[in-house]
């Protein structure tokens, strides 16, 4: 049927950012039970539970040889993170930006697409070879997530951990593993079906795996970092989704690619370039529109001075504009 891989891909979508809900939930009742403290919990459970869909999607498309949805689902995951959700939640509420994250954990990310780009170019660096993320490049990649995740604990202790609110440690103990091991299985199932239906839409459509990996997987894998985002922005407590959104980029590049180029090498494109590039200049960009400053370059007149560490409205739309352009330009060239 030709509806078939469509509907593959909507109820795998809605299983893996239902899976991921359940996940955190679950797994967040249970640790609060056993006296787990917020920050563990913060820093991972709901890290890792919100970077679940991405992580099944890419370890399937990496058993199965669909290479170019592996790479296509991080890449452009990073890209609709900064220019789409953050874009989308500064349009509903200004973002406060906290002092480190612009400091030091934006930079974090502009590291990690900078390892990228260079880890990825075999060919163009050495002059010869095949360009691949190879599994000792996966494992230089989860070593930098290793420090990541150790200052990412060092600095926590002198702040205040952000963990859902709706977690319930009353919950009988054993509801709240059920609906953690649930999770983790819907959001195996949906990956299976996403992977299943997005390879599906793409031989109907006549359109290669890189852009539906870069567009509609990406897109989907995001949910629940757009959902948190938004439903924090209508709380009042906005200033936690920029940092939300720029660990989980730096997630999805050490641990997920990571991963994903350990269990399998990952064949990498030269016309992927582009789209690295791009994940660069969105993490620039984040960087250019916190940052409180003049911008004295004659490309930037129209930036004014700004409240300290903030995404405004029009800044967001800024952001929207730019993913709508790189969106318009995947689809040409796809």
């Amino acid at each position: 049927m030709i509806v078939l891989p469509f509907v593959f891909l909507v109820v795998g979508f809605v299983l893996l950012v239902k899976g991921a809900d359940w996940l955190v939930d679950g797994a967040s009742s249970v640790a609060k039970r056993f006296g787990i403290s917020d920050l563990f919990i913060g820093l991972t459970i709901v890290a890792f539970g919100t970077s679940m869909p991405e992580l099944i999607v890419n370890v399937i498309a990496s058993v199965q040889g669909k290479t170019d949805i592996a790479i296509g689902n991080v890449v452009g995951s990073n890209i609709a993170n900064i220019l789409l959700i953050l874009g989308a939640t500064a349009l509903l509420s200004p973002l406060r930006v906290q002092t480190s994250t612009v400091r030091k954990e934006i930079p974090f990310s502009l590291l990690a697409a900078f390892a990228l780009i260079v880890m990825a170019n075999d060919v163009f660096i050495d002059g010869y070879g095949v360009s691949e993320l190879g599994r000792g490049d996966g494992l230089v990649l989860m070593a930098f997530f290793a420090i990541f995740l150790y200052y990412t604990f060092g600095i926590s202790k002198n702040k205040n951990p952000v963990v859902e609110e709706h977690v319930d440690a009353s919950r009988a103990t054993w509801i709240s593993a059920f609906m953690a091991i649930a999770g983790i299985g819907m959001m195996t199932g949906g990956g299976k079906l996403a992977i299943d239906g997005a390879v599906g839409v793409a031989v109907m459509l006549g359109i290669s795996d890189s852009l539906i990996g870069l567009t509609v997987v990406a897109v989907g894998t995001s949910l629940p970092e757009l959902v948190s985002s938004i439903v924090a922005a209508r709380r009042g407590k906005a200033d936690i989704a920029v940092g939300n959104v720029v660990g989980s980029n730096v997630f999805n590049i050490f641990w997920i690619l990571g991963l994903s180029a350990v269990i399998k090498p990952l064949p990498f494109s030269e016309g992927m370039n582009v789209d690295l590039a791009v994940v660069g200049f969105a993490t620039a960009l984040l960087l250019l529109v916190v940052h409180n400053g003049h911008m004295h370059h004659r490309m930037f007149l129209w930036w004014k001075q700004r409240d300290s560490f903030r995404i405004r409205a029009w800044e967001g739309v800024v952001l929207l504009a730019s993913y709508a352009a790189y969106l318009g330009y995947a689809i040409w060239r796809g």
